[in-house]
């Protein structure tokens, strides 16, 4: 992020408290990272937005400058986002827009069904299938058993390389960005994840009172499980287009970040 960040922290609904990074100046804007990452995960992307958008930040329970619940569940996640959107939203005195990728994206829409402060909505490949599809029982033995040595590291890029298919280019890059400590030293809240059921992710019903306009990006790249999942919520969700960006897999955000900004930004403008 360029410039001095602005740390904000809300308490969401369980008592835990929420923290968010501040910058940029106009309309609001949260983001909402995925799994192995915190808001810094956003250094590549923020840049392209801060000129455009108001960025708030999030990191979520169990990283960054949040909290942690004894109680882990999907449910509580979307209600962290709430709180940070309700809480920008009063501060603002507007409707947000709201920009999730991967797990994050999945929460973000859980949340958009339970606020009515979301303006409009963006999601990057949202994951609700069941986690098997993307990390069958093999590989999350190998997750587990590099968790238990203490190799944060290769758990964090077995991940990569194994689960979401980044090759040995996209690697080097990822640890030469400023996030990858983050990644590191939140690798331990990767198997609760993997441990969310696809009806505790997605509920079809509540879905469909997503009533504001929607984004689903995803790559042209990306596993096929994560294509099935942007279409089982472009089915469920009212007001919805997929855009597919060309070349691109899962990690598109800061892989290619100019390229998701301007889909991004093209979105968000048309009811500026």
């Amino acid at each position: 992020m360029n410039g001095e960040a602005t740390v904000t922290r809300v308490v969401s609904r369980d008592g835990t408290e929420i923290g968010y990074f501040t910058t940029g100046t106009g309309p609001p804007l949260v983001l909402v990272h995925g799994g192995l990452g915190d808001h810094t995960r956003w250094s590549e992307l923020v840049p392209y937005l801060e000129p455009h958008r108001t960025v708030h930040a999030m990191d979520r329970r169990g990283r960054g400058a949040s909290g942690d619940g004894p109680d882990y569940s999907p449910q509580r996640e979307f209600e962290d986002v709430v709180a940070v959107v309700d809480a920008v939203a009063e501060d603002s005195g507007s409707g947000v827009d709201v920009y999730g990728v991967s797990s994050g994206a999945t929460f973000a829409l859980g949340a958009a069904a339970l606020t009515s402060n979301v303006r409009r909505l963006a999601l990057y490949e949202p994951g609700i299938a069941d986690a098997d599809d993307l990390v069958p029982p093999e590989l999350d033995e190998r997750l587990e058993a590099l968790l238990a040595a203490g190799d944060n590291e290769g758990l964090v890029e077995t991940f990569f390389r194994e689960a979401l298919g980044l090759g040995d280019d996209d690697i080097a890059t990822m640890r030469a960005q400023p996030s990858w400590p983050a990644r590191v030293a939140v690798a331990p809240t990767l198997p609760r994840e993997l441990r969310n059921t696809p009806e505790q992710l997605f509920d079809p019903t509540q879905a469909a009172k997503v009533m504001v306009p929607t984004l689903l990006l995803q790559g042209s790249e990306s596993a096929e499980a994560l294509r099935a999942d942007v279409r089982t919520v472009a089915d469920a969700v009212p007001d919805t287009r997929i855009v597919v960006l060309e070349g691109q897999a899962h990690s598109a955000d800061f892989l290619a970040p100019q390229l998701v900004a301007e889909k991004l930004l093209a979105f968000l403008r048309e009811t500026d």
